[in-house]
């Protein structure tokens, strides 16, 4: 017996001697995140059958498209967040004069430019978002400053300008939002013609991202101009935590497109999430029945959405949606207009 003693009495005295070393050595072979990361974006869902486009415009949405999902896959290949990569993929969106977000935003009735962004963190539940905004070049960083540095989820108008200064984010002269192809829209809009007749082919122009990243955290974003001749102050579901964005978890993400109002009655992301979690839906069956949800009480658009294991969904109920996706599983981007068109690999 008293060798045993003295065999544990030794093995003691080592574990006792070397336990920086042995924390080291768990510390230098604990395994790499498997999870593959995954994104996917919408430039926005109208009608859009084919033709509508020249072939030149049509070039020029698929590379913007393409640029957003560089953008976005970048942060993911790098082992970022899917914070920061959805973030950085509608910054870009916002940056591209096409779309109707930051830079190509609509004008309101009263010739100005106001602004929606929202951005959601599933891990934490953590959200933000601004509506009205008029001078910060990209939303999107604005909402999640509020999100980060505020206690609130959502500020709107002069206000929301004001913490963005406070937050040191890039303001611009409001002129900076204006183009000419918005312009002439406003004074069709003004000459008293029907304003959901104007640019048809993007007709709902909101942008958006979800994303899933290597430790399998979900996060999804949403910005956009609102509706061309939108009055009263008037804020669609873009900025709406659970209807036109929304992260849940690792159960989804999604950011949604369309006639704002009929997405906000159906509490639409909120909705989408809520499928796969209570009812065990894929997220492309929880997309399409959403969808669907929208339809039946009169309401037209798009979304997409993402699963914890990178499964992409697009659903529309319109003749197309700007959309795209890129993922570890396939680092190729693909983009799709038309409404029939299938965007393949995963």
């Amino acid at each position: 017996m008293r060798g045993i003693g003295q065999f544990f009495a030794v093995m003691l005295m080592a574990a006792a001697a070397f336990p920086l070393a042995a924390g080291a050595d768990e510390a230098k072979v604990k395994p790499a995140p498997t999870q593959r990361w995954s994104i996917a974006i919408h430039g926005g869902a109208g009608v859009i059958p084919r033709g509508s486009l020249t072939p030149a415009e049509e070039s020029a949405y698929r590379q913007g498209l393409s640029d957003a999902l560089a953008a976005g896959s970048a942060v993911l290949k790098a082992g970022g967040t899917s914070l920061d990569a959805v973030e950085a993929a509608v910054k870009v969106l916002e940056n591209n004069p096409l779309f109707n977000a930051g830079k190509g935003a609509v004008f309101d009735a009263e010739g100005k430019n106001q602004l929606d962004a929202a951005i959601m963190d599933g891990t934490t539940l953590r959200a933000g978002a601004v509506a009205g905004v008029s001078a910060t070049k990209n939303p999107i960083m604005l909402a999640r400053a509020v999100m980060e540095h505020s206690p609130h989820v959502l500020l709107s108008g002069s206000g929301a300008d004001q913490f963005a200064r406070e937050q040191h984010i890039e303001q611009v002269d409001p002129s900076y939002f204006r183009t000419e192809k918005r312009w002439q829209q406003y004074l069709e809009w003004k000459k008293g013609r029907n304003s959901a007749s104007l640019d048809p082919t993007h007709r709902f122009g909101t942008v958006g991202a979800v994303a899933v990243d290597v430790n399998g955290h979900l996060a999804a974003a949403t910005s956009t101009g609102g509706t061309t001749g939108k009055r009263w102050g008037r804020i669609g579901d873009s900025p709406l935590i659970g209807a036109g964005t929304y992260a849940y978890h690792n159960d989804c993400a999604v950011s949604a497109t369309g006639t704002g109002e009929y997405f906000i009655r159906e509490s639409a992301a909120r909705q989408l999430c809520d499928r796969v979690r209570w009812r065990n839906q894929s997220v492309a069956d929880a997309a399409k029945d959403t969808i669907a949800s929208i339809g039946a009480i009169g309401g037209d658009g798009g979304l997409i959405a993402i699963d914890g294991k990178g499964e992409v969904a697009f659903a529309m109920n319109t003749e197309g949606m700007y959309r795209g996706r890129v993922s570890a599983a396939d680092e190729t981007p693909r983009v799709a207009i038309y409404a029939d068109e299938v965007i393949a690999g995963r």
